[in-house]
């Protein structure tokens, strides 16, 4: 009864002409910029940025979040037709997706995409609404020495679920730590890592790292292929729905892949790319006709579908419940918030309820409002994938110095904005993540704090960090999520020799 007064209260937030307006402009701005080859929702989200510092924190937080399950819906449509994903975690509807418009289905391919989101993020809600209560709750047990462990579990997670190569993972986490200690000291007033630039004594805002990062790297990578041929996606199209029979094939696939995204989502790190693309291996693995995936199977476009979307909800958890990103973009999302006065974490629901339940009623409306846009307007919508790259990148790149002004005023961040959009532009080549970087640039310095204060507390002892059953937990943790990738590399050289 607790959690429908609290949701009853949060719908007469979101409810509300001018929210109502925000989660219509978010979503639909994230369904676009989701299906822009490239951009993403992070992008999208960073770019959005500026605007979100004139808004309530309950305004922006909500038009933030419509972007992120937005660009879950968009991110499909440039793989079904274009056979090119918006982000990663649109990769997956590539496989049956695309082969289903070759064969004359896109229509079909559209709408079930469409239906998956929408059941599968809709779902995912109900499952935000149950989890975030007990969560928050049970964080308030944690302590400065928990929080810190909490925070190198996160990191570890992150760096350990790093595409291929955890070292890299490692390199990226590490590098972010390095910049969040760039300024004065809090506690001893001794400058670091400044190089006596005046202006890095505040420290660099990890709001320029994003926006350099996401932005502009995502810029300096388009200048590759600017020239580069670009499919032409259908622009006419029939009735945009789907036939009794695919509905049979497909919706025992999206209640299956649902809870499987949220539960990936929700892991630091993990995001949607790997939800759906587990969603997609698990379906082929159960199927009578594994030989049809890869050829326009359905049930291998629906249950990606449902898992990404899932997993931009689950994401929700650590952020709101623990004060830790669950993806890139709920850094960003965090990064917004903490600029505007509020802590993410367990208070959160207590000392903002509005905040916490305006946003997760307006998750419900939103679902409703892009099933409604991405179903009967995806003709329309698609046309987007016509504005030539030479058009949309430069639009970009004055959006994110336009936001990067508004953050401070100070030209230096200009440089230092096209520094790391060179650096991300490289690590990117060099395939380093950049999500294990941006979650330390945003926790380093709170992860440096909490750490003090623990050994504080303990008098200098470190036996602080193992004096809880809790901490012992994120120990325990920490070590497999480590040791993971090596365990794996084992198992599969000894399945090899046998």
């Amino acid at each position: 009864m607790e959690v429908l007064q609290h949701l009853m209260d949060g719908l007469l937030i979101a409810i509300q002409p001018y929210n109502l307006v925000l989660v219509t402009f978010g979503g639909i701005l994230g369904t676009i910029v989701g299906m822009l080859p490239g951009l993403g929702p992070a992008t999208g989200v960073a770019v959005l940025l500026p605007i979100t510092f004139s808004m309530s924190p309950t305004a922006a937080i909500i038009t933030m979040a419509g972007v992120y399950y937005g660009a879950m819906f968009g991110g499909s449509r440039s793989s079904i037709l274009i056979n090119t994903p918006g982000d990663g975690a649109a990769l997956a509807a590539t496989f049956d997706g695309y082969p289903m418009a070759m064969n004359g289905k896109a229509e079909s391919a559209l709408a079930i995409s469409a239906i998956a989101s929408f059941i599968g993020g809709l779902i995912s809600v109900v499952f935000l609404m149950l989890l975030a209560t007990p969560v928050a709750k049970f964080a308030l047990k944690f302590g400065p020495a928990e929080y810190f462990l909490l925070m190198v579990t996160a990191l570890a997670m992150t760096a350990s679920m790093s595409k291929g190569n955890m070292v890299k993972g490692l390199i990226s986490t590490l590098f972010g730590l390095a910049i969040a200690t760039v300024g004065i000291d809090a506690q001893s007033g001794i400058s670091r890592f400044t190089f006596g630039v005046l202006e890095l004594q505040t420290g660099i805002d990890f709001l320029v790292v994003i926006i350099g990062l996401y932005a502009i790297g995502e810029v300096f990578k388009a200048f590759t292929d600017i020239n580069s041929g670009k499919k032409v996606p259908q622009k006419k199209f029939g009735k945009i729905w789907i036939t009794k029979e695919e509905w049979r094939q497909s919706w025992p696939a999206i209640l299956r892949s649902t809870p499987l995204g949220f539960i990936v989502g929700a892991l630091p790190g993990a995001g949607g790319t790997m939800a759906s693309l587990m969603a997609y291996n698990n379906e082929k693995q159960i199927s009578k006709n594994p030989e049809n995936f890869g050829k326009g199977e359905i049930v291998g476009l629906a249950a990606p579908e449902a898992a990404n979307n899932a997993a931009s909800v689950g994401a929700f958890i650590p952020m709101l419940t623990l004060g830790i990103p669950g993806s890139g973009t709920t850094a960003i999302m965090m990064g917004a918030l903490l600029m505007l006065g509020i802590q993410p974490g367990p208070l959160l629901f207590t000392q903002h309820p509005d905040i916490a339940w305006g946003l997760i009623a307006s998750m419900i409306i939103g679902n409703f409002i892009l099933a409604i846009v991405n179903i009967p307007m995806a003709g329309l919508l698609v046309r987007v994938l016509s504005i030539p790259s030479k058009v949309l990148y430069p639009m970009v790149l004055g959006l994110a110095f336009v936001g990067t002004y508004a953050i401070s005023n100070s030209v230096i961040d200009f440089y230092i904005m096209v520094a790391f959009g060179i650096i991300g532009f490289f690590m990117e080549k060099a395939k380093i993540p950049s999500a294990p970087m941006i979650l330390a640039v945003i926790v380093g310095g709170t992860m440096e704090q909490s750490f003090r204060q623990a050994t504080r507390i303990s008098n200098g002892s470190l036996s602080i960090f193992w004096g809880s059953p809790l901490a012992i937990s994120l120990i325990a943790i920490t070590i497999i999520f480590v040791a993971m990738p090596g365990i794996k590399k084992g198992f599969s050289l000894l399945k090899n020799n046998k």
